[in-house]
């Protein structure tokens, strides 16, 4: 577990070590040295998901190809590879984001703001080169977590950042459902650009259980629907019988472990081996979410040869090919039947777990790190060209 400093331990390293580059050095060397990410949360935080785990890939991987990388965010900040500053408390933060970045960090060459419900609105008080990075547009969540008025000011102001106070950036979206809703929104599509999630290579697999267990994994919040899993595993275990296994943490545990029927197992946050066994262990990864930017743990688990089955929504659209590497159903009665039908059929439910592990070959860290790089790239470049605009119209050229 990494060490959590408060962010007067966090040694500064401003724009005094390094001068802001010009037009010219950008155009002689096109990829930005100095980036730095800025989002909600550090992926030490106990609240953090699979937003956090990417941003924390990412930032690794390019430290690594020599990038000097900052992540600004909110709550704990941890020692890892990269430089990580904490802005205050999770949602007091976004307010102090500005003058942290000032103080705490000085410039960069390229910022890149994870647009996560909640924006920043950096491009009011950041002039260099800018880059959004979305997993998926909250559109229907605000009224899931706010009561009406806020809900409609956050869907708001949601939309304007991404359509309008970032019109001049780039917006790396997550999957194609993402972009899709991106461009719902007005963002030109030539102004999007898709990075794919990715995943470690597993170690050696585990057999899966010789009888029926089922799995959920993530984090228990109002939009990962795991209440509706449990309604619906009440319908689903005569028929297969076994266990469902519910992995994570979050606000609605309490709740969901007093609905709770026979056979559930809630088993909280387990360490990345006893992840491991238990996505080889299970014969279906269940995922109920309202809505997702990809969903991460659908390819964790196809790399262990486990489908998914899950509602036909943005981002699982993506991350499973429905009647290959899953099942996507479009409401609750077909998700049981899915459920069910697979649980019932070893031949198809193996064969389409061997589908997963062949596609999820495609998604590793690696590959994200590398498309990740051609956009930071692009972005840098685009910024240089706006600068150069913004001069010749100063001086009347």
């Amino acid at each position: 577990m990494p060490q959590h400093v408060p962010p007067s331990l966090v040694p500064p390293r401003g724009a005094s070590s390094v001068p802001t580059p010009t037009t010219r050095q950008r155009a002689a060397d096109p990829s930005p040295r100095r980036i730095v990410f800025l989002a909600r949360r550090d992926l030490g935080n106990p609240a953090a998901g699979g937003s956090e785990l990417l941003v924390d890939r990412i930032a690794e991987g390019l430290t690594a190809h020599g990038h000097q990388v900052t992540l600004l965010c909110g709550g704990p900040a941890a020692y890892r590879d990269y430089r990580v500053v904490s802005a205050g408390g999770d949602a007091g933060h976004f307010l102090r984001a500005r003058r942290a970045f000032a103080r705490q960090v000085g410039d960069c060459d390229l910022l890149v703001e994870v647009c996560n419900g909640m924006p920043y609105l950096a491009p009011l008080w950041h002039s260099g080169p800018t880059l959004c990075f979305v997993n998926h547009v909250h559109t229907d969540l605000w009224g899931m977590r706010y009561p009406a008025p806020a809900a409609r000011l956050g869907r708001r102001l949601e939309h304007w950042a991404l359509a309008q106070n970032h019109r001049n950036n780039l917006k790396v979206a997550v999957s194609p459902s993402t972009a899709e809703a991106l461009r719902g929104l007005g963002v030109p599509g030539e102004d999007i650009r898709i990075v794919h999630n990715g995943v470690e290579e597993p170690p050696p697999l585990l057999p899966p259980s010789p009888e029926p267990l089922f799995l959920a994994m993530g984090r228990l919040v109002e939009y990962k629907r795991i209440d509706l899993l449990l309604r619906l595993w009440e319908r689903v275990r005569p028929v297969t019988g076994g266990r469902l296994v519910i992995v994570g943490d979050g606000p609605e545990r309490a709740r969901l472990e007093a609905m709770a029927g026979p056979d559930v197992t809630f088993a909280g946050h387990v360490t990345e081996g006893e992840k491991h066994r238990l996505l080889c262990r299970a014969w279906l990864l269940l995922h109920p979410s309202l809505m997702e930017g990809w969903g991460l743990v659908v390819t964790e688990a196809a790399t262990r040869a486990t489908p998914t089955v899950g509602f036909d929504i943005p981002g699982l659209r993506d991350s499973v090919d429905h009647g290959s590497t899953g099942l996507l159903a479009s409401g609750e009665s077909a998700f049981a039947a899915h459920w069910c039908t697979l649980a019932l059929s070893r031949e198809r439910r193996e064969a389409m777990g061997q589908a997963a592990r062949q596609r999820a070959e495609r998604f590793r860290w690696a590959n994200t790190v590398r498309s990740f790089q051609a956009v930071a790239a692009e972005a840098y470049a685009r910024g240089s060209v706006a600068d150069e605009s913004a001069r010749s119209r100063q001086f009347g050229r």
